[in-house]
């Protein structure tokens, strides 16, 4: 579907992903840290079989309520057997040790994934191996970034990072999230697409009524909002304005009472916070996904989540890179690596 004919957003995003169901056969995806399927959903539909790993219980049963592949409830440690022949192996490792909200603490902190996927990666030497996380990762964190690069191309891969805005690939948000990529040689990253949905698109249809049990503002609370954004300098209210893109859909703003809230302010002048489905719409996830548990885990799901319409993306681009014979990818094969940061939208 060429995204240049801007069909209405709620009719693309369902059209391109519809309930996914990989051909018998079809290349072998690990997704690790699989959270509630985003990535997975992305690779499904770009034809991948998947299998996930996800501690959350939440989490791994909308994993399995929406998917074909299998989410395994279990907390992932080096040294574990997995699953057999995989082609890839892909995921996002915890962000929270390298978010630039949050320590930053990333090698020392205690939920740090990378050893993990590392040590899957060097047992099971797939084809090709992916990761994304936070930009964070390039900053103060950027050193062990380069370990972990470095790690990626003893074990005999080349090694390519990039900075993808998820608002580039489809998805009314401004998100950005790293990418890298460990390959044979012969890879290219998914070219982005000047789409420009905006949070209008996504939700406007969703606003002419009252959801269930809205969540709205007490006036402690637009006293305090309006308190933080005096102190943050806000040149416009953080409100989410229709007319352009959502700032990024995080756990803390879709299921907090914060500053920093997601939230929509209605005609009459009330503001309420974002419902489940309005979130994972920003997130670009399709109506016919659904999410499981109680109403706090849901919201933590979406904002864990990579977006669908960006792992759709990257998995069509890793689909092409597989279909690439051996002459073929020795002959585009690059030297060392190389480091292409998308220009900050």
């Amino acid at each position: 579907m060429n995204p240049p004919d801007k069909k209405p957003y709620v009719e693309y995003l369902n059209a391109v992903l519809p309930r996914p169901r990989p051909r018998a056969g079809a290349p072998l995806a690990l997704d690790l840290f699989a959270g509630c399927g985003g990535l997975a959903l992305g690779f499904e539909v770009a034809g991948f079989r998947t299998i996930g790993f996800e501690m959350d219980a939440d989490a791994c049963r909308t994993y399995n309520k929406n998917l074909h592949g299998e989410c395994r409830q279990v907390f992932l440690e080096p040294g574990q057997d997995l699953a057999d022949g995989p082609d890839i192996i892909i995921g996002g490792p915890p962000c929270q040790p390298f978010s630039v909200g949050g320590l930053q603490e990333g090698s020392k902190d205690s939920r740090n994934g990378f050893p993990v996927f590392i040590d899957a990666v060097t047992r099971y030497r797939p084809r090709l191996a992916l990761f994304e996380n936070v930009r964070g990762m390039l900053y103060a964190n950027k050193p062990y970034l380069e370990k972990i690069i470095a790690q990626l191309e003893r074990l005999g891969y080349h090694v390519e990072e990039k900075l993808h805005n998820a608002g580039h690939y489809g998805t009314p948000q401004r998100r950005e999230r790293l990418v890298v990529v460990a390959h044979k040689g012969g890879w290219e990253f998914p070219k982005s697409e000047p789409f420009g949905y905006t949070a209008g698109d996504a939700i406007g249809d969703m606003l002419g009524s009252l959801p269930e049990n809205p969540k709205f503002l007490t006036a402690s609370m637009d006293t305090y909002v309006a308190k933080y954004e005096r102190a943050s300098k806000c040149a416009r209210p953080r409100d989410l304005h229709l007319d352009q893109s959502s700032r990024t859909v995080t756990c803390r703003n879709l299921n907090g009472a914060t500053g920093d809230m997601l939230r929509v302010r209605l005609e009459d002048g009330r503001r309420r916070r974002l419902t489940v489905r309005e979130g994972a719409r920003l997130q670009s996830f399709p109506d016919w996904f659904e999410f499981e548990g109680a109403e706090g885990s849901q919201y933590n799901q979406v904002g864990n989540a990579v977006p669908p319409l960006l792992a759709w993306a990257l998995g069509r681009a890793v689909a092409r890179y597989l279909d690439l014979s051996d002459s073929e990818r020795a002959v585009s094969r690059r030297a060392g690596r190389q480091l292409a940061l998308l220009e900050h939208a």
